[in-house]
């Protein structure tokens, strides 16, 4: 009984405060529509003769720019090969073991084996060095040009040797 006293006496007081005129009083007519925006945009894109957006030949291609596509590549590729190892883990019959001993079984030469190896450790220690150097960037170092490009040479350095480490264990 308390309940619906309440909630009707909370509809009274939300009609009076919200009635039909002081929702509708401040309302201002828009001049144009949404339609009508977007029609004068385009045809002031096209009187002008702009590109629709900047496109890739338009920019000089740095070493910056393409570690930065680079480092989001690897970590995008990363996730999506460890999601697919988990899966293939818990859906395949049999165990590790059985696979590595299949592998094993396939009688591949040291150089295709270490150039496997090269190629699943080349966007691990490329991600987790340049990890490393978004961390510097992060406590505010290396913002100038020219240190830029020194850390991603470095960056780029210590990725082939570590990946040439760790492809040779």
């Amino acid at each position: 009984m308390a309940v619906s006293l309440l909630r009707l006496a909370s509809r009274r007081c939300l009609c009076v405060r919200l009635g039909p005129g002081l929702s509708t009083q401040h309302v201002v007519p828009m001049a144009t529509t949404a339609k009508e925006e977007m029609a004068q945009f385009w045809e002031k894109n096209t009187r002008s003769n702009r590109p629709l957006s900047p496109h890739v030949t338009i920019y000089h291609w740095s070493l910056p720019m393409m570690m930065s596509i680079s480092h989001r590549g690897t970590g995008a590729a990363m996730s999506l090969g460890v999601s697919l190892f988990g899966l293939s883990a818990l859906i395949l019959p049999g165990h590790f073991a059985d696979y590595l001993d299949l592998i094993r079984s396939l009688s591949l030469g040291p150089a295709l084996i270490y150039s496997a190896k090269f190629a699943l450790a080349f966007p691990l220690t490329f991600h987790t060095w340049n990890g490393i150097r978004h961390l510097a960037w992060d406590l505010g170092k290396g913002f100038k040009i020219p240190q830029v490009y020194q850390s991603g040479v470095l960056v780029l350095i210590l990725t082939v040797l570590s990946s040439i480490g760790i492809a040779a264990m």
